[in-house]
């Protein structure tokens, strides 16, 4: 099987270690020994028995996701990150001859799990010219009776556009009618600028999935999960995954779950940072009005401006690496003359960084 190149993994690796890193999409790291220092009665990582845990996930961790969501513990399954998740719904959901719709621009990884279980990829268009809103129409054209799922992200990547609950709700009771699950990846849930936006967990004929990546800051620890209503599906997921990755790191559980029982302070830092972030990104799209173009993100941790005479953005982003700022290039997203831009990761440093891409885009 050949699966598409992961263009944005392979720029974020070779351009890794910067000193302005505006080309990721979390929020600012954690380390292990400052999950410890979290609240009371961190865990004995020395005293864990590094064998299998269950496919489904330690119980106590498999609670405290679901106290985090509001939902049933049984609807949850823990994944190894929000990717293993997608992967896990669309092998409980794959036929032959089955399609799925899924956002364009949108995270590379969902085409990939969309192509490793042979369905057919369609996309619909997030148009900037409105903003990147999810059109339910456009969705609409792009099913038919052989549609097995239909994805989207919201806060979305890489844009930072958010689907309303409300439309939300509509779109997932007009699949519903089609007998088509709508899945949500919801890995920057709940950083959002102006109004708050509820999960779509509370959503019939939904599957959202989530992780410790994104808002929570904390992808090395590879722990994520998967909201399902539906008992028969869940369990094809678990028997998917016990032929995958068997189970996820007792270790790393046990980290996840003391980071989520303070996870308050940990989502307070996120948002905190973005918002500090998000500020002075603004004035410059502002000032750079004449040379780029943008929809503001309305969540999530990144944006994706694009240049209004249509350049490829890649020769500008390699210039900024060249500089000491990551950024990454639209055609990882098949959108060459935009580029995505973060701006959770760091706290310190984008004044700096803005400076400088104010220097490049002047010289263009």
């Amino acid at each position: 099987m050949d699966l598409p190149p992961f263009l944005l993994n392979q720029w974020l690796e070779s351009h890794h270690g910067v000193m302005h890193d505006l080309a990721a999409s979390t929020g600012p790291r954690w380390t292990s020994r400052e999950i410890l220092a979290l609240g009371e009665s961190p865990p004995d990582l020395g005293a864990i028995a590094l064998s299998y845990g269950s496919p489904e996930g330690q119980a106590d961790l498999r609670d405290e996701i679901a106290r985090y969501l509001e939902v049933d513990p049984d609807w949850v399954v823990v994944t190894n990150g929000a990717s293993e998740a997608v992967l896990l719904a669309l092998l409980a959901l794959a036929r032959p001859g089955g399609n799925v719709p899924l956002p364009f621009p949108g995270y590379p990884a969902f085409a990939g799990a969309a192509a490793a279980t042979f369905q057919e990829l369609r996309d619909y268009r997030l148009e900037r010219s409105h903003g990147f809103a999810l059109d339910a129409g456009a969705v609409a054209c792009e099913t038919d009776d052989n549609t097995v799922l239909v994805v989207t992200n919201s806060p979305h990547n890489p844009t930072g556009t958010v689907v309303p609950h409300g439309e939300c709700t509509a779109l997932a009771h007009a699949l519903g009618e089609r007998g088509i699950p709508l899945l949500v990846d919801e890995v920057f849930h709940p950083i959002y600028f102006g109004e708050p936006n509820k999960s779509a967990t509370a959503i019939e004929n939904v599957i959202v999935v989530g992780d410790m990546s994104k808002a929570l800051a904390m992808p090395g620890l590879r722990i994520g999960w998967v909201i399902e209503r539906d008992a028969e599906r869940r369990t094809r997921m678990i028997n998917a995954r016990s032929h995958l990755s068997v189970s996820s790191s007792p270790v790393l559980e046990a980290l996840a779950l003391h980071a989520l029982r303070n996870r308050n302070a940990v989502l307070q830092r996120t948002h905190s940072v973005a918002s500090a972030n998000l500020a002075p990104l603004t004035g410059f799209m502002d000032e750079m009005s004449g040379i780029l173009e943008w929809a503001p993100p309305q969540g999530g941790l990144q944006a994706f401006p694009w240049f209004r005479d249509g350049r490829d953005s890649r020769p500008f982003c390699e210039r900024m690496a060249a500089r000491g700022v990551a950024l990454s290039p639209g055609d990882c997203f098949g959108m060459a003359d935009h580029f995505r831009i973060g701006f959770g990761s760091q706290a310190d440093g984008i004044d700096a960084a803005l400076e400088i891409m104010g220097e490049e885009l002047r010289r263009l």
